[in-house]
């Protein structure tokens, strides 16, 4: 239970710092209680673990007939997201601080599970230059993810292909990778370019190959869906049958499951994220709790990520599964500071943290924050 105070009388930092303690306290309380959970390295590697040989039975299984395809992907999916969350906190260092060789090989074997992802060595620098400036627009990581877009067509595309996030609207990207550089501060020419090839390669080589077979693979059947919708149905030769069949398989044990927890992951993120007129570093402005019951199918695939992370936007050195074993601590306190809960307009506002456009001179006291 933690202590009731008037956050009114409070700035918005020490509302944050008052968040962080507690969550914090909470986390120390239950290392108390449960010795097991020091081990943070040993849980980490065993998650990982766990979750490749998931995925992989998974797979298996679905090659042997033992399970069909509509089966095969969910729970990919979900053992997907285990792996997801272990990146974003091996970003963080919360495993082999003091081992980094053991640290970048989960990193790598975590992209090796998620190909569609950028680069986990490339997204460090973004995600820590995330918490800095969340909600800006230098903020590439959240941008990149269609935060701050209007919805649309165009949004619910790239919501689950980070390569369409890109093609089919170049110009703020560019844009928005130019504000990120700028952000970096680099001392020279030289090393702004060299950073602008960073980011313009950070899918090479795995999602390179990861997208160049999954839109193989879409082409293909939408010709042949068309094809046969014209009347005019094809025949492949016997070698394009049997690699079209060999993609299908890359679909469903591989590609299918990357789409589904990147679509769920990127709703989630995307829309409890504020964007475009919040405060640099004000963490209060920075996200919101979203976690509505007819979320639930999308939570089920990013680790109930809507519900946990604003909690790490506070307490940023908690792994994953304590800040979902110490959510309603996390909760409360931060209902008490007036940080928003299931603030759905902000699927209408293109997720400005402003309540209404009637209201942009408006301050927003913790009375006023949605519940």
């Amino acid at each position: 239970m933690t202590q009731r105070i008037d956050a009114s009388t409070m700035t918005d930092a020490q509302k944050a710092e008052h968040i962080k303690a507690t969550v914090l306290a909470a986390g120390v309380t239950l290392r108390t209680l449960h010795p097991w959970l020091r081990y943070q390295n040993t849980i980490g590697a065993s998650v990982m673990l766990l979750s490749l040989l998931g995925m992989i039975t998974s797979g298996v299984l679905y090659v042997q007939g033992v399970i069909p395809w509509w089966v095969c992907v969910p729970v990919t999916t979900i053992f997907a997201s285990f792996i997801h969350e272990l990146e974003h906190d091996l970003i963080h260092l919360m495993y082999f601080r003091k081992t980094p060789w053991a640290n970048d090989l989960m990193l790598a074997l975590g992209w090796l599970a998620r190909a569609s992802t950028v680069n986990p060595f490339v997204r460090r620098k973004l995600h820590l230059h995330h918490h800095k400036f969340s909600g800006t627009e230098s903020d590439l990581e959240e941008r990149g993810i269609t935060n701050g877009e209007r919805w649309g067509l165009r949004r619910f595309l790239m919501l689950g292909d980070n390569m369409l996030a890109v093609v089919l609207r170049p110009k703020t990207m560019v844009k928005a990778t130019k504000a990120y550089i700028k952000a970096q501060k680099p001392a020279t020419a030289a090393e702004a370019k060299a950073m602008g090839r960073q980011q313009l390669h950070a899918y090479f080589p795995l999602g390179t190959i990861y997208y160049a077979l999954f839109h193989t693979w879409v082409v293909s059947h939408a010709v042949l869906f068309a094809a046969t919708l014209l009347g005019h149905p094809l025949t492949l030769p016997a070698s394009l049958q049997e690699a079209l069949g060999y993609l299908d398989i890359f679909a469903v044990v591989y590609a299918l499951p990357c789409v589904l927890r990147t679509f769920s992951i990127h709703t989630i993120s995307s829309n409890m994220h504020y964007y475009g007129d919040v405060e640099a570093r004000n963490v209060m402005q920075q996200c919101q709790v979203l976690n509505p019951w007819w979320l639930m199918p999308l939570q089920l695939f990013c680790f109930n990520f809507g519900s946990t992370h604003a909690i790490h936007h506070f307490a940023v050195k908690e792994p994953f599964y304590i800040r979902q074993w110490n959510a309603r601590i996390g909760h409360q306190v931060m209902r008490e500071m007036g940080v928003r809960f299931n603030d759905f307009g902000t699927f209408r506002r293109a997720n400005r943290f402003r309540l209404d456009a009637q209201a942009d001179a408006a301050v927003v006291t913790p009375a006023q924050a949605v519940n």
